[in-house]
């Protein structure tokens, strides 16, 4: 069926879903090559203060949430809607009428028709042919047309469906994308062990969510392999709801807590500074004239201990490069979170650009998530002293991620959806049969043919098979 509506003829276009598959494809390469959601001093240093500006206005630098990403999900969702429908109007009759309008001169013209003589006469034929029909396919009638009588089967009428429910399966999919998109979060939080929190920070804005819920770390476990490096890492959590426990469970990585929605995964952990471990109030970290810093090399596993001062650059071993100090700050951020207490560097690699390197005096493991060939951590106290704080008991923060994407079900059902669509698509088939019996003087005509949408061939040995049960009824 055809309509004159403009904006219809558009939606309904094939070349409209080649461009915006197109599109999509080439945002996806650009969103892959560039990174998403770093940290913008890493965008300065790549490119630089201008085309950093103009990456970040045009979105590109969180392309998945950007408005433009979104609409061309939406176009293409409406493009597929409109398409199905004005497909699928053109073949409901053929799909869903009940008793569908039998043409036998159809079948009788096939050139592939067989066709043989019977002495018997219709009335006989009929009633010889007609089990053989409806043993094979689930709809079978008898249609009297003029001076013939013709046998019709039918079975896998709602095959022609498959490709729609293809369709339908990729709109689940976009749409619980864009539901994910607008109405889930992905955050992170630290929790001390014996502590408490109802608020996590945004992963792409630093903004502060608060949940409806408290998450307590009740107890963190480290194993530890005989190198010294992490084997498993437990967290003892419990979720409280007005003060009272509403669930527990001990979350690993791969085996999260989930409750409302909410996604829970283990994804990191750290010593807790000494102020923390010892619950104690300390002074506030002060400058100091020099520091000891650790520098473990990620490719050898070796660590090396060097004094440095603000202002002169120190040559690392292995080749690593160099450093330099460049202040000290009583208040550092990071994102947006203020983690205290910071030196702030650079360390230029032998081959590559320089990186901006943050090292918070509280948190020893932070240069960790930098990634680079050599991770970096302040072992010296300041204020000239390079000897090692009194021992305490270690005491440990939990590291989460904290997710809810309330689109997973819709993507979980596109997926299903898909599977049965292609199966139907590609592994059942609309076939169609017909034996016309012809009267003659003293013997009938009988004409077998057959029709169908895919897999010609196992049709065509189906008709074989059927009319060699023919010739022996």
């Amino acid at each position: 069926m055809k309509t004159a509506n403009p904006l219809w003829k558009f939606f309904c276009s094939v070349q409209l879903t080649i461009v915006l598959l197109l599109s999509l494809a080439l945002t996806s390469i650009i969103g892959t090559v560039i990174p998403q959601n770093e940290n913008p001093d890493a965008y300065l240093h790549a490119y630089g203060a201008f085309r950093y500006q103009l990456l970040d206005v045009l979105g590109v630098l969180d392309m998945y949430h950007s408005w433009w990403f979104q609409g061309l999900l939406v176009l293409l969702t409406v493009n597929i809607v409109v398409c199905s429908i004005d497909r699928l109007r053109a073949g409901w009759k053929l799909i869903f009428k009940r008793r569908p309008t039998v043409n036998p001169e159809r079948f009788a013209r096939r050139s592939d028709a067989r066709t043989v003589n019977d002495k018997r006469d219709v009335e006989t034929l009929v009633k010889a042919y007609e089990p053989l029909v409806a043993k094979r396919f689930a709809h079978c009638q008898v249609v009297q047309t003029g001076d013939s009588t013709a046998i019709y089967g039918e079975k896998g009428r709602l095959s022609r469906l498959g490709v729609y429910i293809v369709h339908l399966s990729v709109i689940f999919l976009l749409f619980g994308g864009l539901v994910g998109s607008f109405f889930g979060f992905e955050a992170f939080v630290n929790i001390p062990e014996g502590e408490s929190i109802d608020t996590v920070r945004l992963r792409n804005t630093g903004q502060l969510h608060k949940l409806d819920f408290q998450i307590r770390c009740d107890d963190f476990s480290l194993t530890l392999y005989e190198n010294g490096a992490p084997k498993e890492y437990r967290s003892a959590l419990t979720l409280l709801e007005n003060g009272k426990p509403v669930k527990k469970k001990d979350v690993i990585v791969n085996a999260p807590l989930r409750y409302r929605g909410i996604n829970i995964f283990q994804s990191s952990y750290g010593k807790l500074p000494p102020d923390r471990m010892n619950r104690s109030v300390m002074p506030t970290p002060g400058p100091s004239d020099h520091y000891t810093l650790s520098f473990t090399s990620k490719t050898s596993g070796m660590s090396y201990h060097k004094t440095v001062q603000v202002g002169k650059p120190v040559d690392l071993p292995e080749g690593l490069g160099r450093f330099l100090l460049i202040s000290y700050e009583a208040q550092a951020d990071f994102r947006g979170m203020d983690v205290g207490a910071a030196l702030k560097g650079i360390i230029t690699p032998a081959e590559g650009q320089p990186v901006d390197v943050l090292l918070p005096l509280k948190f020893a493991n932070f240069d960790k998530m930098r990634g680079g060939d050599v991770v970096i951590a302040v072992t010296g106290q300041p204020g000239g002293s390079n000897s090692a704080p009194p021992p305490a008991e270690a005491r440990y923060y939990t590291g989460l991620q904290v997710t809810r994407d309330p689109g997973v079900w819709l993507v979980y059902s596109g997926f299903i959806l898909m599977i049965a669509g292609c199966f139907v698509t590609f592994y059942l088939s609309h076939q169609q049969v017909c034996i016309v019996i012809e009267k003659q003087n003293k013997s009938s005509r009988v004409i077998l043919a057959g029709t169908t949408n895919r897999n010609k061939l196992a049709m065509q040995n189906g008709i074989d098979k059927m009319f060699t049960a023919m010739t022996n009824a």
